[in-house]
């Protein structure tokens, strides 16, 4: 049976403290100036880097090892694993799978959803199940540009006051 003081520990790292410092605790590697909003990492989070200036956003997992139970019939000790690596300035959107062995580039971008099989190049956007390529970041950029509305560093009343002032036209649409 667990102690419960090592139980409220581990309640205390899982749950209390910010997905960074929980995932730093755990073994992830993590640059400067990150933004993480999610704690679902591999059963071996040492093998995760994460480079400076990311943003990993909410309900992301990252996957070091899989597989291994339905080969194991075969060969009982099988295990793989593959290292992760996110490189500075990348951008994870919401509920992406990150597979073993794979390096998102320098400045790229994985579109929400998104189930990321192989390695990114760097300043590429990917998107879908299976992660496909998109276009450049600077496509990207070009594309959207016009939506820019400068309210980065605003509080968030300022910002809400700012949002609902504006004419639609102001905003993406699709």
């Amino acid at each position: 049976m667990l102690n419960p003081f090592k139980r409220l520990f581990e309640l205390y790292w899982r749950f209390l403290v910010s997905p960074e410092k929980y995932l730093r605790h755990i073994g992830v590697v993590i640059g400067k100036n990150c933004f993480i909003s999610t704690r679902e990492m591999s059963g071996e989070p040492y093998l995760i880097t994460i480079g400076d200036n990311v943003q990993i956003t909410s309900h992301v997992s990252i996957h070091c090892h899989g597989g291994g139970n339905a080969i194991r019939k075969q060969y009982p000790d099988y295990d793989a694993f593959g290292k992760v690596v996110i490189e500075n300035w990348a951008y994870i959107g919401a509920y992406s799978q990150i597979m073993p062995g794979v390096t998102i580039g320098e400045g790229a971008i994985v579109a929400a959803g998104s189930i990321v099989t192989k390695s990114v190049a760097p300043n590429t956007v990917v998107g879908g199940n299976p992660a496909k390529y998109i276009g450049t970041t600077q496509e990207y950029i070009d594309r959207n540009m016009k939506y820019n509305l400068h309210c980065k560093g605003m509080t968030k009343e300022e910002k809400k006051k700012f949002l609902l002032s504006l004419p639609d036209e102001k905003f993406i649409r699709k």
